[in-house]
């Protein structure tokens, strides 16, 4: 009987986050279904289909590319490639964004004099790096990377720079007092408090890996998606893009995900956000 007792108060705490959550995806779903019925029917009897396309064009499209294959070949090939160009350059800008962005944030006197140097190249049009990057490394995996890490390196220097400038100056003084070298701030208290804001960063970055990926492949690649969509604007495929951009969107919420599970497993020191309507007792 005590032990039922116990459990009610959790069952019925649980009970309204359930219903809560219900509520939320329900509406999300009838957003979905409005608006991609409000554009079928729109485009059935008011706008142009050819410029439009509409939601039953763009489903073929992508029952099409997944049975039958692209014009470039499988589907699957198309997309392994711009995820590997996007794994790569994520993984490569993150660590270079992290590593800069934690040193300059530790030295003033060194950020200082890099600031206008960081300022203008991130200031560069990525598009016109994308073609450069074409010109010096080619049409190969290589200059697909490099856009890929120019956009993810600006994204997650920024945070991983201010998360270091955040850390708590006390909190190193009295490491330094109790004998901590440089290394050991470093690694135990600037590093992880740091964490928060990288991972911050790190939700957007691989968005923007996939963007790097994409926009070099439109550039000029010879696979990937961004080379399906290049021929779709060529051909007139309003559906094509639709298409390829609902493949891109779906990798990168799946990224999103997976980055997330990370964040939760890693950061599981972090206290408990309180609900807005708590108070304290």
């Amino acid at each position: 009987m005590q032990a039922e007792a116990v459990a009610a108060p959790e069952i019925e705490l649980i009970r309204p986050k359930r219903n809560r959550k219900t509520r939320l995806w329900s509406v999300r779903l009838l957003l979905v279904v409005v608006w991609l019925g409000s554009w079928e029917i729109t485009a059935t009897h008011w706008i142009d289909p050819f410029f439009y396309s509409k939601p039953s064009a763009i489903w073929d499209r992508l029952v099409g590319w997944f049975t039958k294959g692209t014009a470039f070949g499988s589907i699957w090939t198309q997309l392994s490639v711009t995820l590997e160009e996007a794994v790569l350059g994520f993984l490569v800008g993150s660590v270079l964004g992290v590593v800069l962005g934690i040193l300059l944030g530790r030295a003033r006197f060194a950020a200082e004099v890099a600031a206008p140097f960081i300022k203008a190249a991130n200031a560069v049009p990525r598009i016109v790096l994308a073609s450069l990057f074409i010109i010096w490394f080619g049409l190969g995996l290589t200059s697909k990377v490099a856009t890929a890490v120019v956009l993810v390196f600006f994204a997650v220097f920024f945070n991983a720079f201010q998360g270091a400038r955040e850390v708590d100056r006390n909190l190193v003084d009295n490491a330094r007092v109790l004998g901590a070298s440089r290394v050991q701030v470093l690694t135990s208290i600037i590093v992880p408090s740091a964490t928060s804001w990288i991972f911050a960063s790190l939700h957007a970055a691989f968005g923007f890996a996939l963007i790097g990926a994409v926009v070099g492949e439109y550039a000029g690649a010879d696979k990937g998606l961004g080379l399906l969509i290049s021929n779709a604007q060529g051909t007139f495929d309003a559906a094509g893009i639709y298409a390829a951009m609902l493949v891109v969107t779906v990798v990168a919420l799946l990224a999103e995900w997976l980055i997330t599970l990370l964040e939760n497993r890693l950061l599981r020191w972090r206290p408990p956000v309180r609900n807005e309507g708590t108070t304290n007792a």
